[in-house]
């Protein structure tokens, strides 16, 4: 039993185990009320978990509401926040992606950090049925569950992440490596030399081509039939444009429009798969090409319904549009940049 000590003269709050419990005499024991609002870790056994429950259809209505501000609709991050789904087999590559899915090891340290620290600015806030789903809706994000699934304290330790055996115990302290020895703290070397240089996204771009380039370069390469010139909906436009905001943190369109997380969409109504120059596709994208599938407005409804179910294998983090009426919107807006 921790004791809690009084705070002293000097405004520092001394904590003691029960070791050294009235050595000082000074402080009390902790109430049950004390302990249980401290007391909210859950380990990856489920010990500590609350009764709740909660759907990845709720999850993505909560994550809309509280996180996605941050982190985006999708889980994609926004900015310099957190990206919390993709990244799937990129952890042996130069600039691996660690998100829920590709890195994080137990599904208790998801519900664990969202419980104690989340939302930013608001910790503890959320009920445990929301905590649930949110968590729910992050393994939907990562295409580890189907949109149907509801994660609960009883179904909770048979969720496995991916990379739960690409952890193992802290073994340093046996291992030759990290063998005690003089280290030096002064004078060590007769000069310093810089050996190797950090690569970061949006700080050392690899593409050289100027935006003009680039744009020129992506307009060029798309061949698709001439579409048929019919009057758009300028309202539905409209309605269409707000709906694309879900999609501008991996898509862009317009004159300057540049590949990002994801390719330019201009003129991708009437447009085969996979043809933007200068993006680099998934394989499973990649087929869709070889196969000759082409972003028909039926196509394309039926993939931002539930992307991941019309393109299985896709790395895309976009869960779908499940409002027929914002897909419509949104075709309709992706038409007035393919005319």
């Amino acid at each position: 039993m921790l004791k809690f000590l009084s705070i002293l003269a000097t405004g520092t709050l001394l904590l003691t185990g029960s070791a050294t419990a009235g050595s000082f005499n000074l402080g009390r024991a902790a109430t049950p009320a004390e302990v249980a609002a401290w007391n909210i870790d859950v380990r990856p056994d489920g010990q500590g978990l609350p009764d709740g429950r909660g759907t990845v259809e709720q999850g993505d209505e909560i994550f809309a509401e509280r996180c996605a501000v941050c982190h985006g609709d999708f889980a994609e991050g926004v900015d310099r926040w957190p990206v919390l789904s993709g990244g799937d087999d990129t952890l042996t590559s130069d600039r691996p992606v660690k998100t829920i899915g590709s890195y994080w090891p137990y599904l208790s340290t998801v519900f664990d950090y969202v419980n104690r620290a989340m939302p930013f600015g608001d910790a503890q806030s959320l009920k445990p049925d929301e905590v649930y789903a949110i968590t729910a809706f992050l393994l939907y994000a990562n295409d580890l569950v189907e949109d149907d699934f509801e994660l609960s304290h009883e179904n909770f330790t048979s969720v496995r992440l991916p990379n739960e055996d690409g952890f193992y115990m802290d073994d340093r302290e046996a291992s030759p490596i990290f063998k005690k020895r003089n280290v030096c703290m002064t004078d060590c070397k007769a000069d310093v030399k810089i050996t190797a240089r950090a690569q970061v996204l949006d700080v050392t771009p690899e593409e050289t081509e100027t935006e003009t380039e680039a744009v020129s370069a992506a307009s060029a390469s798309v061949s698709h039939p001439e579409p048929v010139i019919a009057a758009l909906d300028d309202a539905l436009i409209e309605k269409g444009a707000k709906v694309f905001k879900k999609c501008k943190a991996c898509h862009q369109v317009g004159d300057k429009a540049k590949n990002r997380v994801g390719p330019i969409l201009n003129g991708i109504i009437g447009q085969q798969a996979a043809v933007v120059s200068g993006f680099k596709y998934s394989k499973a994208l990649k087929k869709l090409n070889d196969d000759g599938l082409v972003w028909s407005d039926e196509n394309l409804d039926a993939f931002l319904t539930k992307p991941k179910t019309f393109v299985k294998g896709t790395k895309m983090a976009f869960a779908g549009l499940k409002k027929e009426k914002d897909r419509v919107a949104l075709i309709e807006y992706l038409k007035s940049h393919s005319q």
